[in-house]
């Protein structure tokens, strides 16, 4: 009996691990597993590229987890710089390129995995593809700012949005000595936070000698007599630009899945069951930044790019094509950033998502520190909360502060995949020494504060 065929379109995080999670159920006598990957690296980090930008990392290579020679010792017929062009559904075949010579050929699959990743925002204006404008999405794209790092003598950079891309490339373009302005749409920066919290981080990026002009809408980039990037334009005045970093966000890659006729979300990421499998196809499964994902608080689906759910999905798609079982049953939306020393910290929904989704909502804020406050360097945070008004059922928490901030977010998180009250999270039995706490953790003060809110709502 011949061996069944499964075919990965994309081998970072996502494809790879289900490739690879797929070898470990079933051996190539029984399966064979072909991948392609258009770009020159395989399984790496791209959330790791600012800090290889900022000097933090040495070099590309201490993203990458595991190279095309370790996934082909392994069975895997993993082929680089060959891009899929076409899905043939109804024939079960994949058109791909080789990108070296230009070659095209067909091959057909018994399963086929679509892990086609994100692509950088990048708004069709006057002089945006000019030298010196960069996206970062991926290890070439990342080498590509460097290279432009590298070659340019002025040291003037705009970054513009600034979200988690945003902040994050402002930091290693601040290490990198260069001055730096970030221009963003909204009125705060970091969109993912409320604006009260989002107001934190602009203060901090302005203590770090980072301009942050926010309210600005890009309308171009002006170049010199040479085609490259001289300034940023905006409808608020120009700003001086020897190197602009694209930070505007990323949207799925869905360009085959769409032209193939596959279902597509509000969001214009693929939509998949539980098990990862493309709704509507029994041979077909996606996932990683292509794809979009339940919001197990709002109950609406939602595009999120990061490394964490595309290794996840990996995993339940690899474990599912080779004739296991396992299922994604969706997430809360935890992220976790930071710009210098400020920690920045998401989960669950915002003030506008919560009205989106028809909730009615409580919030509380407050300020603590990060140990005990007569500790040495004790620093302060700001914790806000989300609870909903009757239930007292916890929606979101939002948290900005300095070292030990960021991941107690994750307390968080597991109380809203809980389902859990802000009452109930007062009694939860966290950790607790002077050097990485007061004795009533932050996250549980905002949990009182919450729960005290909550009830005089309902009187």
């Amino acid at each position: 009996m011949a061996a069944e065929r499964m075919v990965v379109i994309g081998g970072d995080a996502a494809g790879m691990s289900a490739a690879s999670q797929a070898r470990r159920m079933r051996g190539p006598e029984e399966l064979e597993i072909v991948a392609f990957e258009r770009g020159h690296f395989s399984s790496y980090s791209a959330c790791g590229i600012p800090y290889w930008v900022g000097g933090d990392v040495s070099g590309p290579g201490d993203l990458i987890a595991r190279t095309p020679e370790e996934h082909r010792a392994r069975a895997i017929d993993l082929r680089m710089r060959t891009e899929a062009v076409e899905i043939d559904v109804a024939g079960q075949r994949v058109r791909v390129r080789d990108l070296s010579d230009g070659t095209e050929g067909w091959t057909g699959f018994d399963k086929l995995v679509i892990a086609t990743g994100a692509r950088p925002v990048r708004p069709a204006l006057p002089g945006i593809d000019a030298p010196g404008v960069h996206g970062v999405q991926t290890l070439d794209d990342g080498q590509a700012l460097l290279d432009t790092l590298g070659g340019t003598e002025g040291r003037r950079a705009v970054v513009v949005g600034a979200g988690y891309i945003g902040v994050e490339m402002a930091e290693a373009l601040l290490k990198r000595g260069y001055q730096v302005t970030v221009v963003y749409r909204g009125d705060q920066p970091m969109a993912t936070l409320d604006p009260d919290m989002g107001r934190l981080v602009h203060e901090a990026m302005d203590g770090l000698g980072i301009t942050a002009v926010g309210g600005t809408a890009v309308t171009g980039v002006r170049t010199g007599a040479d085609g490259r990037v001289r300034a940023v334009v905006t409808d608020a005045g120009e700003y001086p630009a020897d190197v602009v970093v694209l930070g505007i966000g990323v949207e799925p890659e869905t360009t085959l899945a769409r032209a193939a006729g596959l279902p597509l979300g509000p969001h214009g990421g693929l939509l998949t069951d539980l098990a990862m499998r493309v709704r509507g196809h029994e041979n077909i499964w996606a996932g990683g930044d292509c794809v979009e994902v339940l919001d197990l608080i709002s109950g609406s689906t939602r595009h999120i790019a990061l490394g964490t759910h595309a290794n996840k999905h990996g995993q339940i798609i690899g474990a599912n094509a080779g004739g296991g079982y396992a299922t994604f049953p969706g997430v809360v939306g935890t992220a976790v950033s930071k710009v210098c020393d400020l920690e920045i910290a998401r989960t669950g929904l915002r003030e506008k998502d919560a009205r989106r989704a028809g909730l009615q909502f409580v919030t509380a804020t407050i300020e603590s520190t990060n140990s005990a406050g007569y500790y040495p360097d004790a620093a302060v945070m700001t914790v806000k909360m989300l609870a909903e008004r009757r239930t007292g059922r916890l929606l979101g928490t939002q948290i900005v502060g300095r070292e030990g901030a960021a991941k107690r977010v994750d307390i968080a998180a597991v109380a809203l995949t809980a389902g859990m009250t802000v009452e109930a999270m007062t009694t939860l039995d966290l950790g607790y020494a002077p050097p990485f706490s007061p004795v009533w953790d932050p996250v549980l003060v905002a949990a009182r504060k919450a729960t005290t809110v909550v009830r005089k709502a309902g009187l």
